[in-house]
């Protein structure tokens, strides 16, 4: 059974995190809405993917971010068979550097 992620409450939720005008209303918001875990999985899996773009290997990316092999894999096709999101912010980020 397939998700369905363009929903009305998914796009009321990027509506708000579109509202945050900086690191800490992110942080204000963010720890609000997630779990601690939550968040840390998520900058765990936008690491994987840094760590991936720079060509590290999976044992390296697993030593420094604690990312099992299973989660660098499903970061690494997001990143070869995804929509583009990681690459889209990576280049903004790279942008504002």
């Amino acid at each position: 059974m397939s998700k369905k992620i363009r929903t009305e409450a998914v796009d009321y939720l990027f509506r708000a995190v579109l509202s945050l005008r900086d690191k800490e209303e992110c942080y204000t918001f963010f720890e609000d809405i997630c779990t601690i875990n939550e968040l840390l999985s998520l900058s765990q899996r936008f690491e994987v993917a840094k760590m991936l773009r720079e060509r590290k290997t999976y044992l390296e990316i697993a030593e420094k971010t604690g990312a099992s092999t299973a989660t660098i894999s499903r970061v690494n096709r997001s990143l070869n068979y995804g929509n583009d999101g990681y690459d889209m912010v990576f280049e903004r980020i790279n942008e504002e550097e």
